[in-house]
């Protein structure tokens, strides 16, 4: 990680050090033993960003991050 940036997560203006999609998805959604769950979605500036590229995806201050996960029902 390095220099903290601003990034609006969620519609949130957050800080964090995380210059990646795969590190803010770690971030917000790892139990505790950094592992990423599945069932999440991202998008960037209103890109979805496919799972395979999360790790090379970097993210700049000002970028629009959205983390979706999916929820059971009926």
């Amino acid at each position: 990680m390095g220099e903290a940036v601003e990034l609006i997560i969620n519609g949130q203006a957050q800080e964090t050090a995380a210059a990646t999609v795969e590190a803010v998805v770690r971030d917000l959604t790892s139990a505790g033993d950094g592992e990423i769950r599945g069932g999440i979605a991202v998008a960037v500036n209103d890109e979805v960003v496919p799972r395979a590229v999360w790790a090379d995806t970097a993210l700049a201050a000002g970028d629009r991050v959205d983390v979706l996960t999916a929820v059971q029902g009926g």
